[in-house]
């Protein structure tokens, strides 16, 4: 059932916190009581507005604990807003399973959960008490001395116990929490294509916009720069008799603007699938980015392989709209970019010295990355308080490709 063992001194820990939380439990069960007798004349129901939504935010509270133990994530069901009435708003929440998980998770820590958590601190507690018990009484002469002996003989047989199963009490319980705290799939199922359909709708208004800001850069660049290329022939043709050095000259001119078309035609290609991120992978591709700035940009990567292009793609461009809002707006002196692969996940995160104070729901950047990131289920994180630093953590859940069958993306 258990997979992976946590120290005993951890469980013992965790058990003691629990403990110093009998004071809240104590409050709650105090309410609920009430809500319970006095349910008959209407007044226990109300009574439950109080008392539900910090009962909620109090097992999100085991929950993060119950989460760090185990190593994963504990979600816990949320309850509806009260928006309409009290009254009605715990009819509503009456109708949720959210909230009978939350009654059910409320009676098990009263009751099962406090019992394991006691006896996941006693252990030690229990050898610590009877060493001390037994040398006090050797010291003293207050007892005999098989009986100091005695004392000390079970503790020593109780510290291998307290090693080898000290974790489980703490384990039971908090799998028990995560049980009953687990979501409904139905509504997890609702969840999840309502992200869906929004990060669907997000990817096709970003295509769309990059599919017009390719079609603007075509046609002030390039574009302009062909029809001013088709003209300057047209015109050296009709004075290629008539005045050879003019049209001459006309032909020059063609040639740089073909020059010019060509750039402007490279930097659109460029800002599509730059050809570094092809040949040399997103380390190599941060990592020439990074040399072109203005600013020092420290770039500490390691990944186990390269992730699927168009993860690859999006997760570049989002590095390059980070660091550009660096040099535009951080008044920055160095940042710094960290790429990793946690879990089977894609970490970026982009830092900087500046001045911090950025957020995400001003202007479009930051917005725009986490779209971006929106596509592939990814997540961004923005830490700015005022005077810096400023941290983004942007994540992509990432499959990786065997480096053997992928250009290397090592710097050359």
């Amino acid at each position: 059932m258990f997979s992976t063992r946590r120290p005993p001194w951890l469980a013992a820990g965790y058990g003691l916190g629990h403990l110093f939380m009998v004071l809240p439990l104590a409050f709650f069960l105090v309410f609920v009581s009430l809500s319970a007798g006095l349910a008959v004349l209407g007044i226990g129901v109300l009574l439950v507005r109080l008392w539900a939504p910090p009962l909620a935010s109090f097992a999100g509270l085991n929950a993060s604990m119950a989460g760090s133990f185990l190593g994963r994530e504990v979600p816990v069901p949320a309850l509806a807003p009260a928006r309409d009435g009290a009254w009605r708003s715990v009819i509503r929440w009456f109708g949720k399973r959210g909230f009978w998980q939350l009654f059910l998770w409320f009676l098990f820590a009263c009751s099962g959960g406090l019992v394991l958590s006691a006896l996941s601190a006693a252990l030690p507690a229990g050898v610590i008490a009877l060493l001390a018990t037994a040398f006090g009484l050797a010291a003293g002469d207050a007892a005999p001395t098989w009986v100091s002996l005695l004392l000390t003989g079970i503790a020593l047989i109780l510290v291998p116990v307290w090693w080898f199963f000290g974790d489980v009490f703490m384990r039971i319980r908090t799998e028990t929490e995560a049980a009953i705290l687990r979501p409904d799939p139905n509504e997890e199922l609702q969840r999840r294509v309502a992200d869906l359909t929004a990060s669907r709708a997000e990817s096709v208004d970003a295509s769309a916009a990059e599919l017009r800001r390719i079609e603007r850069d075509l046609h002030d660049g390039a574009q302009a720069r062909l029809v001013s290329l088709g003209m300057s022939l047209g015109m050296a043709a009709d004075l290629l008799d008539r005045d050879p050095a003019a049209a001459r000259r006309l032909l020059q001119e063609a040639r740089d603007s073909t020059g010019a078309a060509l750039g402007d035609i490279r930097a659109v290609v460029r800002g599509i699938h730059p050809p570094v991120l092809a040949d040399r992978g997103l380390i190599g591709a941060v990592q020439a980015l990074a040399l072109d700035l203005p600013i020092p940009v420290t770039v500490d990567a390691a990944l186990p392989g390269r992730p699927p292009a168009p993860v690859e793609s999006a997760a570049y461009f989002a590095v390059v709209e980070c660091l550009a809002n660096v040099v535009k707006h951080s008044g920055a002196r160095s940042a710094w970019v960290v790429i990793a692969a946690p879990e089977r996940r894609l970490r970026l995160q982009v830092g900087d010295d500046g001045r911090g104070g950025a957020d995400a729901r001003t202007g479009t950047g930051l917005a725009g990355i986490a779209r971006r990131l929106g596509a592939f289920d990814g997540t961004m994180d923005l830490s700015s308080p005022a005077g810096g630093p400023t941290v983004i953590t942007m994540e992509v859940p990432c499959e990786w490709l065997s480096p053997k069958t992928t250009p290397s993306s090592a710097t050359g």
